[in-house]
């Protein structure tokens, strides 16, 4: 009797380590990839700074070795680029490396400090990052289906809300109205402009069902066919915002809607709408 009660300690003993075991081994991999998630995301956001010095050091070699007529033709492009700012240009210079690269989003202040990517569709940029990588953090990505060329669109702009506070995480502080204040601005840059949106919304929303009648589903509005639907849309995310907001838009407005998930509810969003200034 004796020696059964030792076998089976014993085999408990072994059941219990092997279960530690693998605990930690599973907390070894959380925390791998935790910090390397995290370096990723970082060194998307540093992107710009990156370029900055790359062209300081190759402007000084450059104009170490130019002729006149080849520095008169730089004063010419730089009279040309007099009304491109600096963020302008580093987005040019991103999308020599991916032409998918279509602009730069950034929250001052915050994580979100990003390039923005427009694929083909809106799957792909979920699972990779700018350097078409493949990549659980993915990028900021515009939604597909963007037309830039009709007026008073809605640029609907997805990121993923990850648990180490990257990509579009922070999103989610907009449910107080302390954030908000605080960060009233989105500013968006692309080659042709460097924008900036105020706020006009911040609200709690999900993927609804096909069959559920007199919902908002603000992801379906990117390219307003009419003013009657813009000042809809627009009417819809300041009855659904968390709290009262001044700023609103008008038809003609340029919009921008920020979109993450939210784990509140199944199949949770979380999203914030701006009007360009």
């Amino acid at each position: 009797m004796e020696e059964k009660t030792k076998a089976k300690r014993k085999e408990i003993h072994v059941i219990i380590y092997i279960l530690l075991s693998i605990l930690i081994i599973l907390s070894l991999i959380y925390i791998i990839n935790f910090f390397s998630l995290k370096q990723e995301a970082k060194e998307q956001s540093k992107l710009l700074t990156a370029i900055d010095i790359y062209e300081t050091e190759s402007t000084k070699e450059v104009i170490q070795n130019i002729s006149e007529d080849e520095e008169e033709a730089i004063e010419e492009n730089i009279e040309e680029q007099k009304n491109e700012t600096e963020r302008m240009l580093q987005v040019k210079e991103l999308q020599q490396q991916n032409a998918d690269i279509i602009g730069w989003i950034e929250i001052e202040n915050t994580n979100i400090n990003y390039p923005v990517l427009q694929g083909t569709d809106n799957s792909y940029y979920m699972t990779h990052n700018y350097k078409k990588e493949k990549s659980k953090n993915g990028s900021i990505f515009l939604n597909a289906d963007y037309n830039w060329n009709i007026p008073s669109n809605n640029l609907l702009i997805y990121g993923h809300n990850l648990g180490n506070g990257m990509m579009f995480q922070e999103l989610l502080k907009y449910e107080k109205e302390s954030f908000y204040q605080e960060h009233p601005v989105i500013r968006f840059t692309t080659v042709e402009e460097d924008a900036e949106y105020e706020i006009i919304s911040a609200f709690k929303s999900r993927v609804y069902y096909k069959s559920e009648k007199n919902v908002f589903r603000y992801y379906f509005f990117l390219n307003s066919e009419s003013e009657e639907e813009y000042n809809q849309f627009v009417k819809n995310a300041k009855n659904a915002s968390l709290y009262s907001i001044d700023a609103t838009a008008n038809y003609g407005d340029q919009l921008i809607t920020l979109s993450t998930c939210s784990y509140y509810v199944e199949d949770g969003r979380f999203a914030v709408v701006g009007r360009k200034r």
